[in-house]
């Protein structure tokens, strides 16, 4: 800034005129932008960067189910993997019955796939007349651009004491998030951009205490993927919570909190169980959706907690003991750290509900790492790890973008790019 004066009095020139956010002194500074700009500059940067290793392992993708060799940007995001279950859900729906081999198992089909998501796409093919491949990736894009915008907002009201003690945390949790090794699921034609944002948006409403929007939100991420259920454990953590603050500030509770509560809660609940009671009644078999899901294991017996047993045993021999306990404390770390403990509770609650939900109900394999995606508050704790002094700060945050990124150009190379006749899928 400057200062004249005139007549006596003190006039301040400010550095940057009205109508010119982002320049100071003349120079183009992305830190004086509003706050949801620079979370979308961040976003879309690090979307830019997994768009260049996406365009480069693409010259090296041959031929396969999907694709013709060295696909096009909009191919290889639109068309691979499973982008083409959810293809053909946009332009053919679901199958009336479940289908099935000789030998009368359950082949796998559609009703493994959520169905929010490819409607969508196929409402924008519509009013567009794009193809799948050019709406898909686009509307994923798009849909992970909002949820960084909601993320920023959901970490900077949903943990103070973290923000106080780390300036700057919530962009660098957008940062994070956005560079993490399978991030780059955010642009490719898959459900996680529409569910981060969903959960981040419920999360957000739950802080914020508007249960009537939550219970909207929370009836679409019950069609969008099977992470409703966990949502009922955060809302119960907010609820002991807001209880005890209530008792400390010598309030009571009205009938009308007990009912939005234990109101939002019950919607959890329903959502999700809503699509596997769907896929039950329109194909007349009521454990269709579980058959489905048990087409695509080693073991089609679907048990809590079972799945990790032989996978790790598979993997690791007589060593798996060892190895899953080392894991089960890293996980357990992660979460007593004080950078955890200074998050709210249902930014700690969140990753904590969903990752026990995963390894109950998951076969541990190659999509781990990308289902990894949506317990994003670990983006928050890893980037409040390391609070003074700056310097430090700074040096911890830019090691784990730079191993982040090595990590996701190792698993585009090594994942989304397939090899045929088989591959390990993303």
């Amino acid at each position: 800034m400057s200062s004249s004066s005139t007549a006596g009095e003190t006039v301040v020139e400010p550095a940057q005129a009205p109508g010119t956010p982002g320049r100071v002194g003349g120079r183009w500074d992305p830190r004086t932008w509003p706050w949801w700009a620079q979370a979308l500059g961040v976003y879309l940067l690090a979307r830019l960067v997994s768009a260049l290793l996406l365009m480069v392992t693409a010259q090296s993708q041959v031929e396969n189910y999907w694709t013709p060799a060295q696909p096009s940007y909009l191919q290889f995001t639109g068309l691979m993997w499973d982008a083409t279950w959810y293809r053909g859900i946009a332009e053919g729906g679901y199958p009336d019955t479940l289908p099935r081999g000789a030998d009368g198992l359950v082949q796998q089909n559609a009703w493994a796939f959520y169905p929010l998501f490819p409607l969508l796409a196929r409402v924008l093919m519509a009013l567009t007349r794009a193809p799948w491949q050019v709406v898909a990736p686009v509307l994923a894009t798009v849909l992970g651009a909002a949820a960084a915008v909601v993320v920023h907002r959901l970490v900077e009201r949903g943990a103070p004491r973290a923000v106080a003690a780390r300036p700057g945390l919530p962009l660098a949790s957008v940062g994070l998030l956005s560079v993490f090794p399978t991030a780059v699921v955010l642009q490719v034609a898959y459900t996680e951009a529409l569910a981060l944002l969903l959960i981040a948006l419920a999360l957000l409403l739950l802080v914020s205490r508007r249960y009537g929007w939550l219970v909207v939100v929370l009836l679409a991420l019950g069609f969008t993927r099977a992470v409703a259920l966990p949502m009922a454990a955060v809302i119960a953590v907010h609820a002991a919570a807001r209880w005890r603050e209530s008792r400390r500030a010598g309030e009571s509770w009205g009938p009308r909190t007990w009912l939005a509560l234990l109101g939002v809660g019950a919607a959890a609940g329903v959502s999700g169980a809503a699509w596997p009671l769907l896929c039950g009644w329109a194909t007349g078999e009521s454990d269709a959706y579980l058959l489905t899901q048990g087409a695509w294991r080693g073991v089609r017996e679907i048990a809590p907690f079972g799945a990790w047993g032989y996978v790790s045993r598979f993997w690791f021999g007589d060593d798996a003991p060892w190895v899953l306990a080392a894991a089960f404390a890293l996980v357990v770390a992660t979460f007593v750290v004080p950078a955890a403990w200074r998050l709210g509770p249902e930014l700690h609650a969140w990753p904590a509900a969903y990752l026990l939900y995963l390894a109950a109900v998951v076969e541990p394999g190659s999509s781990l790492a990308r289902f990894l995606l949506l317990a994003f508050p670990l983006g928050a704790v890893t980037a409040g790890v390391v609070v003074r002094p700056p310097w430090a700060r700074r040096t911890w945050y830019a090691a784990v973008v730079v191993l982040m990124l090595a990590l996701q150009a190792v698993w585009i190379w090594h994942t989304w790019r397939l090899t045929p006749p088989s591959g390990w899928p993303p």
